[in-house]
């Protein structure tokens, strides 16, 4: 049983909020908190597994909250609940620099009570659900993967399998898909790529609207590479980060020599849009062996059968390992498979993503 505790200062949404926790039998609501200085104080006499933290408080809000809550429980779990606008959208990413492990957004325009419910039924029980799950077990020897069951378009790129031996298969993009405890590791890893990073980068992070964009400008920032939010028609360059707006698929065209970004509202796929799976099959279809996919931290296994198809193109997939990520829920699908090359620590996947781009370009091992 995995013991929640409400905190809002609303009393209609911590009522909803523990209406649909209690429904689950896997979760028990254990109490509820109008502020974060009463949260304090029952966290110590009620010590619970998570909690739902608002960021919006009078007395003391969200963040400053977590604040104290990471010195003195730094490994209780904290989803933030936040509105989504710009300002909701900023102090959620503020949370998860502060310590805070994901995220959910308050349902807004869904219509009723029940729309309502059903909204944070379908998004925070998997999440609460996801940060106990210990995840899939490593076969002793990683399988070949089977063929996917549907037809693989054939690559424009020939396959791995017609390079010379002990020559580096080409990398010319990389493909990254991450979810939950991503903006952290991407704020980690994207900065440790160097400034003539030799090819694109595209991006699909687990977001909602307006947080992609975010995102983007807050590592565009920090990094010698260029990250921007995708838009309509954007031109793939070296050096050129993009990451896939909230909402919205992207995929990849070609046109002529150039390659641009496409954007799709198409139905989601496992339970996401922008899904990983949808632009890795459109990153193999242009690229065929020529692919870099890098799978990291993340709940669900979206990105696996995109991987699959890289991985059948003859491009290259590596993963983040176990023990740095939030929750190895894509990473561990991948490398179940036996889809991913190598297992890597969020500390060194930044340099192993430049030394495999690398060495078929300018000889490196």
């Amino acid at each position: 049983m995995i013991r929640v505790l409400v905190v809002d200062d609303s009393v209609v949404i911590r009522k909803m909020v523990s209406d649909v926790l209690a429904s689950d039998p896997a979760i028990e609501v254990i109490g509820v908190a109008a502020n974060g200085s009463i949260a304090l104080d029952k966290i110590d006499k009620l010590k619970p597994d998570l909690i739902t933290l608002d960021i919006e408080m009078p007395v003391m809000d969200g963040l400053e909250t977590l604040k104290e809550l990471r010195k003195l429980h730094p490994r209780l779990k904290v989803i933030m609940f936040s509105t989504l606008t710009e300002r909701g959208a900023r102090a959620s990413l503020d949370a998860l620099s502060l310590g805070a492990n994901d995220y959910v957004t308050k349902p807004a325009n869904v219509g009723s009570v029940a729309a309502a419910q059903q909204c944070l039924r379908d998004e925070l029980i998997p999440k609460i659900k996801g940060f106990f799950h210990r995840g899939p077990a490593l076969p002793a020897k990683a399988p070949v993967p089977a063929p996917a069951k549907q037809p693989v378009a054939s690559p424009v790129v020939s396959p791995a399998a017609s390079v010379r031996p002990g020559l580096r298969q080409r990398v010319d993009i990389v493909a990254i898909g991450i979810s939950t405890g991503g903006p952290n590791a991407l704020m980690e890893m994207v900065p440790t790529l160097p400034k003539n990073f030799p090819v694109p980068i595209v991006i699909v992070q687990h977001m909602p609207e307006m947080f992609t964009k975010l995102l983007a400008d807050r590592l565009d920032q920090k990094s010698d590479i260029q990250v921007r939010e995708a838009a309509a028609g954007d031109k793939l360059a070296p050096g050129l980060a993009l990451i896939a707006p909230g909402g919205f698929h992207m995929t990849l065209v070609r046109k002529g020599a150039v390659v641009e970004t496409a954007l799709n509202q198409d139905a989601p796929e496992n339970s996401c849009r922008p899904a990983v799976d949808v632009l890795f099959r459109s990153v193999s279809d242009l690229y065929g062996a020529n692919v870099l996919a890098v799978i990291m931290t993340g709940m669900g296994q979206d990105g696996m059968l995109g991987c699959q198809k890289i991985k059948a193109a003859g491009g290259q997939v590596i993963a983040q390992d176990k023990e740095s990520s939030v929750v190895w829920g894509m990473p561990g699908a991948v490398a179940g498979a036996g889809l991913s090359e190598e297992l890597i620590p969020l500390n060194r996947l930044g340099s192993e993503i430049t030394r495999r781009v690398q060495a078929a370009r300018f000889g490196s091992k």
